[in-house]
């Protein structure tokens, strides 16, 4: 494999490892505070219990078994030195008795027999059944002469075998088993006691952290409502001061942080009132000039204009020179223009339609208009509106339309211009699309090129409405919705 291949394998190891890690933090992020801390209790304890009472009985294990190993060796070779004396009289009887009290004082004998020099067995204890001939092919030792051991697998159970020699052998041997079945039952109760003792343990220590966690997370989950209830906008909420430790201090500066977000918020407030007011006042000021001035050129220039006309009319009729009638009619017509476009700048400054007729009137004259100064787009003007707004409302969604259409003719190049404006439970709705290549309006915003669209937004939220813009590949529509 070379070492492209083995870095590849390496970074796919990786790669496997690292999702498993992600699965397992996901799965533990899934728990609640309590659930973690309860069953980190509960495994400790159940984890320590297994493990110190596997270790106490491993122990205890051994060194049981090693004492009934010793106590083994120290009762056969105790036997081999009493029995020796019967055997030499020929007292088979009196072997029999020792062996028979043996087994009868030491609760773990089974069985005791004893071979004379030539291997055959002189007493034993197995009474009636009879004694075992199987038992007479194992040896210990190997040797009648020599001590020995063995640990025998039996029907009854595992039985240390022991061998003693009675007169360094010359005589016979003696041959003890001993039972683990007393001690093992000893040692299955101690570790049955353990296992109780660790559930007892472990419901305790449960009960503990149920209340550990108690004291831990009643802070915090009131603390997590304080902050639900300060998301959802009530800055008034603050979080109960439980204790002086570090979620106290928590609990602390949490408040602190809402008291002063609330002071700000306030803050925010006024200024944004008073913001408001102050463009409400300007703006209202605006429209006041622009009708202002709209009058002047009407009543002022305008009527100049008249009059210049008129003048120019009376001049020439006592004049019956060609050159000054054709220059007189050429100064007319120039007049006559200058006439037009000083009423048209009045119309667009503050149309007399809006404030005699209303938004209906207003919006269609200023659509006829809109079309001749831009005959590359066609309007198509919808207005249902069953009475007059109020004036505010007026004038500002005539503001709003105005911008809108005025900014499909700069930038949209489009073809078609559908203008909607209609009232329903309570709203006065108007729609404004067009046909045209359409932009971002986000990028627009950051870019700082959206001061017509925030002109549009600012009249809306003046008026308690808002406007929403959408633009794609087929054109641009702008909704405003204005309560009245």
């Amino acid at each position: 494999m070379n070492a492209r291949s083995s870095e590849a394998v390496s970074t796919d190891a990786r790669a496997r490892f690292d999702g498993w890690l992600d699965r397992i933090r996901r799965g533990a992020g899934g728990f609640s505070v309590r659930t973690k801390i309860l069953g980190i209790v509960l495994a400790l304890t159940t984890v320590l219990g297994l493990v110190v009472t596997w270790q106490v009985r491993t122990v205890m294990t051994g060194v049981l078994m090693n004492e009934l190993d010793n106590r083994g060796q120290s009762v056969v070779s105790d036997l081999a030195a009493r029995t020796s004396d019967p055997i030499l009289l020929n007292d088979t009887y009196g072997v029999f008795e020792l062996l028979d009290d043996t087994v009868a004082n030491h609760p773990d004998a089974t069985y005791a027999f004893v071979l004379n020099s030539d291997g055959r067995v002189v007493a034993h204890t197995f009474g009636d059944a009879g004694f075992p001939t199987a038992l007479l092919e194992i040896n210990p030792s190997g040797d009648l002469a020599a001590s020995g051991y063995l640990r025998l697998e039996t029907d009854e159970g595992l039985v240390h075998d022991f061998q003693a020699p009675i007169l360094d052998g010359r005589v016979g041997a003696v041959r003890l088993g001993l039972s683990e079945d007393r001690l093992s039952g000893v040692i299955t109760g101690i570790t049955t006691q353990m296992l109780i003792t660790t559930v007892f343990v472990g419901l305790a220590g449960v009960a503990a952290a149920s209340l550990l966690t108690w004291l831990l997370t009643r802070p915090i989950l009131d603390l997590v409502k304080t902050t639900r209830d300060v998301g959802a906008g009530d800055l008034s909420a603050r979080a109960t001061h439980w204790a002086d430790d570090e979620i106290g201090s928590l609990g602390v500066a949490f408040n602190r942080m809402v008291r002063d977000l609330e002071a700000n918020r306030d803050t925010i407030a006024d200024n944004e009132a008073a913001r408001t007011r102050l463009l409400e006042q300007l703006i209202d000021a605006q429209e006041e000039e622009r009708k202002r001035i709209a009058r002047e050129l009407h009543d002022g220039v305008g009527q100049g204009l008249s009059s210049l006309m008129v003048g120019m009319a009376v001049l020439t009729k006592s004049s019956t020179d060609e050159a000054v009638i054709a220059k007189r009619e050429e100064l007319q017509a120039l007049a006559e223009e200058t006439l037009d476009q000083v009423r048209q700048l009045g119309r667009e400054l503050r149309p007399s339609a809006l404030d005699d007729l209303g938004l209906a009137a207003a919006l269609d004259r200023y659509a006829q208009d809109f079309e001749v100064l831009h005959p590359q787009l066609s309007v198509d003007l919808h207005v249902d509106l069953p009475g007059r707004l109020p004036p505010t409302a007026e004038t500002n969604l005539y503001r709003i339309v105005q911008e809108g259409m005025t900014n499909a003719a700069r930038h949209s190049s489009a073809g078609q211009l559908s203008v909607l404006v209609t009232r329903r439970n309570g709203l006065v709705k108007a729609i404004i699309e067009d046909n045209g290549q359409g932009f971002d309006p986000v990028a627009a915003r950051r870019k700082g090129r959206s001061v017509g669209i925030h002109g549009m937004q600012e009249r809306a939220e003046l008026i308690g409405g808002k406007v929403t813009i959408e633009s794609g590949r087929d054109g641009t529509s702008v909704f405003v919705e204005v309560p009245v």
